[in-house]
């Protein structure tokens, strides 16, 4: 199944599909956009509690390797 997303590098269409993967401790497998600045707790770690946070769809342009990220569905 081909899409029709274009690279906005080198104009290529036909992105491929795929994902960062967050390998850190504790985490989902996955990386997340949230919403707002950067904030920092007490241990150092980021402030999210209470944010919006989205799945990143993320695509790779088969002729340069470009990444284009999108913030897809709320995670």
């Amino acid at each position: 199944m081909t899409n029709t997303f274009r690279c906005t590098h080198c104009g290529t269409v036909g992105l491929e599909p795929g994902f960062v993967e967050d390998a850190g401790q504790n985490s989902r497998g996955y990386a997340r956009w949230i919403q707002g600045a950067l904030e920092r707790g007490p241990f150092g770690g980021a402030k999210r509690m209470g944010r919006p946070t989205w799945q990143i769809d993320a695509y790779r342009c088969p002729h340069c390797a470009h990444l284009e990220l999108f913030a897809g569905n709320r995670a």
